[in-house]
């Protein structure tokens, strides 16, 4: 995997097609999406912040369709930022654009612990 951000502050989690991802009937395994959209939310909140630590209280991930022998991106956009709590909207595409899934993330910033 890669991180980078664009002008915009938006977190891009790029990973390469590997078959070792792969579930039985050949898609890229749930898991790894949901960590590909968790990566992209909690970057793309803590970017935001400086001498904290970020943890993820919730995930809420809708898995669309399978992704085959595909590279991914998962872009992670910062929505929310409260007191201690910051959201992020996270989405999952390939190299043709097509949405494979999306995702919300909630996470919370702990105090004490230097990022």
């Amino acid at each position: 995997m890669s991180l980078s951000y664009d002008g915009d502050g938006r977190a891009h989690v790029h990973l390469p097609y590997n078959p070792d991802f792969d579930h039985a009937l050949g898609g890229v395994h749930g898991g790894i999406m949901t960590t590909l959209l968790d990566t992209a939310g909690w970057f793309a909140a803590a970017a935001l912040h400086e001498n904290v630590w970020l943890a993820t209280v919730s995930l809420n991930i809708h898995l669309l369709e399978p992704a085959s022998r595909v590279d991914l991106e998962a872009v992670g956009e910062f929505i929310h930022r409260g007191r201690r709590v910051d959201v992020a909207e996270m989405r999952i595409t390939g190299p043709d654009g097509r949405l494979y899934a999306i995702g919300t993330g909630t996470f919370v910033v702990i105090e004490g612990i230097a990022s």
